[in-house]
């Protein structure tokens, strides 16, 4: 195996809250400048440190396309400060072996008095790139970034979106050895968040360099990244494919989630709730989990304070991105309507979720032909599918829904 292109050991970052506790970078210095300089003193309190990041290690090999998860507040970020060098560890090394193109924040290395135009040229030389090597790239940046009717208009006048798509643009084609890329994507649109992950498999898959991607987008992540790191309070929870590494982010988001509990006196007259829910007999052996294409149970608690014979049920899953994934309805089936009495009632949904893996909402409903929507809940905590075995697809080819198939080949019979 070659050298690590990345090592990190025992990587820590501390910050001081409450107190002065020191600049940690640039505009840190000059924004304290700037109140010394009219006379605005900050008021002292007691120290107090917070560790956003406490012994790190790992190894990220040339080539790898590394997803990095977590909660917000993991440290992900942090991370990714400390590897593009805009601010200082507090203890441990890192070893990068190569140049490194960061896209962290909207108008991260843009001079805002500048235009589009010379800032690629500026972005070029922090990379340590010769004139020559910016220019040869400069047709395919303005291309992939769309901006050729703004290119010499100073950044500032940029809205988000454009400052991203020049950002993107700039770093995807100026040749880093290493990508890193947070959240920052999520400003785009969908279409440009796909041109940019395509462009990013495209880095790592053809042109074999190595990517860092954070994003709170699990599909994304998992049909660009191979390997993952999940982060969890400032520490390394655990490195490995990224298949098992969402599968653990997922159980630590499951395990955090509050079962909102049942106060039936808290139901009105006349109204009726659902106010939890559990999935029944799951092979995972967990209330709210259940595996790839098994047929799940679900039980919904409903308090009723009224009375109605006319109820349909409807039920929906949503993705983590919140895009409909899955919807179905008592209407499409033999006895569609059923009769909502006073008192404590259990709803029985019986399906089979041929979805690939990842953390969905439940979004159930009660209707009432004479008098509509009864009740519709957002419920919490979210389902959790879990993989149902290894699968020969690559992550990149799986699409939101996993169903196998009989596939056979032979010669037609005249």
């Amino acid at each position: 195996m070659s050298a690590p292109i990345i090592s990190i050991h025992g990587l820590g970052k501390r910050f001081a809250l409450g107190t002065d506790g020191g600049h940690d970078t640039l505009r840190d210095h000059l924004t304290a400048a700037a109140g010394r300089l009219f006379g605005r003193k900050r008021q002292a309190s007691p120290a107090k440190e917070f560790w956003a990041l406490r012994d790190v290690s790992f190894d990220v090999q040339p080539g790898e396309v590394v997803g990095i998860v977590g909660r917000n507040g993991a440290g992900k970020s942090t991370l990714l400060k400390l590897l593009s060098q805009i601010s200082e560890p507090s203890e441990g090394e890192i070893r990068v072996r190569g140049r490194i193109a960061s896209l962290l924040e909207v108008g991260t290395g843009f001079h805002p008095e500048l235009s589009g135009r010379e800032n690629i040229y500026l972005n070029g030389a922090i990379l340590g790139m010769s004139r020559a090597e910016i220019r040869s790239q400069f047709d395919a940046i303005v291309a992939f970034s769309e901006i050729e009717k703004f290119l010499d208009t100073p950044v500032k006048r940029y809205s988000s979106g454009m400052y991203v798509r020049l950002a993107f643009a700039v770093a995807a084609h100026l040749e880093p050895e290493i990508l890193v890329v947070d959240e920052v994507l999520a400003v785009g649109d969908a279409a440009f968040q796909a041109k940019c992950l395509a462009k990013m498999d495209d880095v790592a898959g053809k042109q074999g360099r190595t990517v860092l991607f954070v994003s709170h987008n699990l599909s994304a992540v998992q049909t660009l990244c191979q390997t993952g790191v999940l982060l969890e309070g400032g520490r390394l929870i655990e490195r490995g494919p990224i298949a098992k590494i969402l599968e653990s982010y997922q159980r630590t988001l499951l395990s955090s989630a509050k079962q909102p509990e049942a106060v039936d006196a808290e139901v009105p007259e006349n109204s009726v709730r659902i106010t939890a829910w559990d999935v029944r007999g799951s092979a995972t052996g967990e209330l709210h989990s259940c595996f790839a294409r098994e047929t799940c149970r679900f039980a919904f608690r409903v308090v009723s304070r009224t009375e109605a014979n006319d109820v349909h049920v409807g039920f929906v899953l949503h993705n983590a991105q919140g895009e409909l994934v899955l919807a179905a309805t008592s209407l499409d089936q033999a006895q569609s309507h059923f009769t909502l009495t006073h008192g404590l009632l259990e709803l029985i949904v019986e399906i089979r979720l041929p979805l690939r893996t990842g953390i969905y909402h439940l979004d159930v409903s009660l209707n009432s032909r004479a008098r509509g929507q009864l009740e519709r809940a957002q419920l919490s905590p979210p389902l959790s599918v879990l993989p149902h075995g290894p699968t020969r697809l690559p992550d990149k080819w799986q699409g939101p829904v996993s169903e196998p198939a009989t596939f056979t080949l032979h010669s037609p019979t005249c």
